[in-house]
């Protein structure tokens, strides 16, 4: 009994998480940047939506850099001390949940053969040959995205 009990509340979380996706693709498809990070490597009809969501609105930022920064993958601060000079991971400041899509989006453009739009699959695979790990190559990866992002978004609404 309670394992039906577990299927019929997995199926009802199942039917609601669907119903919020399809509101999300429906929601996305309204605005203008949607058909622009849609064309994006890497980015589906899932992922578009919650990209989307997760950056807002991309005119409330004055540059790349500050996206970057939102999504906390920029180094931290030059501070003295202990510092040492290689050994700088990157801030976590920003939106933890934006981190994972991006990270989600890096992981689909690596896992799938080249797409058109190569620019950022082209960098993950120079970082790796560098002998970055696979992980450090793809939030490089992610940096140069947003980058791309930020400028394709932002000439939409100019």
């Amino acid at each position: 009994m309670l394992v039906q009990e577990a299927i019929s509340v997995l199926r009802a979380i199942d039917d609601t998480l669907n119903t919020i996706l399809t509101r999300m693709k429906e929601l996305a498809k309204s605005l203008p940047e949607y058909s622009t990070v849609r064309a994006m490597g890497g980015v589906g009809d899932v992922l578009a939506p919650k990209l989307i969501a997760e950056i807002g609105d991309i005119r409330k930022l004055h540059s790349a850099k500050a996206l970057i920064a939102v999504a906390g993958i920029d180094p931290p601060p030059y501070e003295s001390g202990q510092f040492v000079g290689s050994n700088r991971r990157i801030t976590k400041r920003g939106s933890s949940t934006l981190r994972k899509v991006g990270y989600e989006v890096m992981r689909v453009l690596k896992s799938h053969p080249e797409p058109e739009d190569n620019a950022v699959y082209n960098y993950i695979l120079k970082k790796e040959a560098e002998g970055k790990t696979k992980k450090h190559a793809k939030i490089a990866g992610l940096n140069k995205f947003l980058r791309i992002y930020y400028a394709r978004v932002s000439e939409v609404y100019k």
